[in-house]
């Protein structure tokens, strides 16, 4: 069977599930360089073209309930397709869980959506949800969450009555709808703060780092956001804020002076936290169940998945790399195969190496290399970017479609975030082999971590070897490098035999505020434009050098 899945609106995507597995994905953004492009019309296109089969079914899982919108996505593909179309726009948070729970490879899980902005249901928006899940199809909400547009005792009456119409197949999950918060948006309100769009929550969990934990009020009331203390901003595209800083706003965050901004942001990253460490123990402890995915788009704020790793140390937890919308038509697509065919094989995410197509360009004119000569060129502080097959579908750049750079470099930060014009309290997350990650991090418990999907501290007698990327508060993002990426494990081998160190730099290959490096013709330019020092295409075993 083969199905198209569709995420529209922000971060829109589009896939082709065959047979459960993944046939073809493409992120909007990628091809039309628009970042965040909402409208994925050039992914379908593609889709039906790469085809390699009859579509049976394609299914629009979109977190509005916009029937403009979604008649007008639907009119498209039935004039490019004869095929049904399934709707899942009420069920936003479900397409989430299904692309977790299927990548994770467990059999029963708890799978936690932590989202921004879920289905609409008139004045209610879902926020938070828990489903017990189990193949073929089985998710169980036992917990859903949701903000509210207003509240007010007309609104209250209003909000019940909803309340009691979406849930009455639900009699064993627990509602809440009590704020017109939720954990992303008290996250977004330092976000808001410094100046950014909502969807930059990670530039905000960058600069937490630099904060103090200082006496500071609650911004929860018995777990529930507290709706009095924010503001919702209109004009800045109904973004949250704390009331008390509506005349502190600013677009940029300073070198100097920047304290009250950082300490913000580190309260809203150590009670939001909080927040979903309760949530998450609650209901392991209710059910029982010690398997964990997480996702959504809050799911991929990796200092918060390490907090979860350290205080629930008996849970295997499953952190899904691709937890924004990006994902959710990969998600939406399972769900429906699941559903239609009842199949209970597992298919646990390998790698994220699948966005579009791979390219030929085996007529590049460029310099032969061997992997050792890259390697010496790192060692000399020379910054590489890497294009090789097929781009990384999720938010992180993990080898094919990186920036390298040494982290032995003092400067390493100051000299790579200049180069790709990146705010200067930004980290960057470091590869490291497999076999060497418990020699430089404090992993705990966890002996893999494939996907940068959480951050670590580094062990004190590696504070001073690899500074290029360790935070602020001696964290790292990492990614630890198997025989499964020959190319990058075999550059971080060569790596160490110049250095002693199996540690490298990594970073995305894009300007800051550009979609990533798609196809070569985007190599190529971003290349040019930028101090990169050499472009390296593993496959041909060739290089472009400046």
């Amino acid at each position: 069977m083969r199905i198209i899945g569709i995420s529209p609106m922000h971060d829109s995507s589009v896939a082709i599930i065959h047979n459960g597995q993944v046939e073809y994905f493409s992120k909007e953004e990628r091809l039309t360089r628009k970042k965040r492009d909402m409208r994925p019309y050039l992914s379908f296109d593609n889709a039906i073209k790469y085809s390699k089969g009859k579509v049976d079914y394609v299914v629009i899982s979109s977190p509005t309930g916009d029937d403009n919108f979604n008649n007008q996505l639907e009119h498209y593909i039935k004039k490019k397709i004869d095929v049904k179309v399934i709707r899942l726009c009420d069920h936003h948070h479900l397409s989430h869980a299904s692309l977790a729970f299927y990548n994770s490879g467990f059999d029963k899980s708890l799978t936690v959506v932590i989202d921004r902005n879920g289905s609409k249901f008139d004045r209610l928006r879902e926020s938070e949800s828990i489903f017990i899940s189990e193949y073929p199809h089985q998710f169980q909400p036992i917990y859903k969450s949701y903000w509210l547009e207003k509240i007010g005792i007309f609104e209250d009456n209003l909000n019940y009555e909803k309340i009691k119409e979406i849930t009455k197949d639900w009699p064993d999950c627990d509602i809440v709808a009590d704020s017109t918060m939720n954990i992303t948006k008290v996250y977004e309100s330092a976000t808001t703060l410094i100046g950014q769009d909502a969807l930059e929550n990670g530039k905000t969990m960058g600069l937490a780092a630099y904060g103090k934990d200082q006496s500071f009020k609650s911004l929860f009331v018995n777990d529930v956001p507290n709706t009095n203390l924010f503001v919702s901003r209109i004009d800045y595209n109904q973004q949250v804020i704390l009331k008390d800083h509506l005349q502190k706003q600013i677009k940029e965050v300073p070198k100097t002076n920047y304290e009250f901004y950082a300490n913000y942001a580190f309260q809203v990253q150590k009670q939001t936290q909080q927040q979903v460490l309760k949530l998450v123990k609650k209901y392991v402890e209710k059910t029982g169940i010690k398997k964990v995915c997480l996702t959504g788009g809050y799911g991929l704020n990796v200092v918060t998945n390490e907090y979860l790793i350290k205080n629930l140390p008996d849970v295997q937890f499953y952190f899904e790399p691709i937890a924004d919308d990006t994902g959710n038509s990969i998600g939406a697509a399972m769900y429906v195969y699941r559903n239609e065919t009842k199949d209970k094989k597992k298919y646990p995410l390998k790698h994220t190496f699948f966005n579009h197509i791979k390219e030929n360009f085996d007529t590049l004119e460029g310099v032969n290399v061997t992997t050792k000569e890259i390697a010496n060129y790192l060692s000399q502080s020379k910054i590489v970017a890497v294009y090789n097959g097929q781009a990384e579908a999720g938010p992180r750049a993990l080898g094919n479609r990186s920036i390298l750079f040494d982290p032995r470099n003092p400067n390493a930060k100051d000299i790579v975030n200049k180069v790709k014009n990146r705010e200067w309290y930004r980290p960057f997350a470091g590869s490291v082999l497999k076999e060497d990650m418990k020699n430089y991090f404090e992993t705990h418990h966890i002996k893999f971590s494939p996907f940068m999907t959480i951050s670590f501290q580094v062990k004190e007698n590696k504070k001073n070897i690899i500074p290029g990327v360790i935070h602020k508060d001696n964290s790292c993002r990492i990614q630890s490098v198997d025989t499964d990426i020959p190319h990058f494990y075999n550059l971080l081998k060569e790596f160490k035999s110049i250095t002693n160190e199996s540690v490298l730099l990594n970073t995305s290959f894009n300007m800051a505020g550009e979609a990533l490096v798609e196809s070569f013709n985007d190599a190529i330019n971003t290349f040019n434009k930028t101090e990169i020092d050499i472009l390296w295409f593993p496959e041909l075993g060739k290089m472009i050098k400046k």
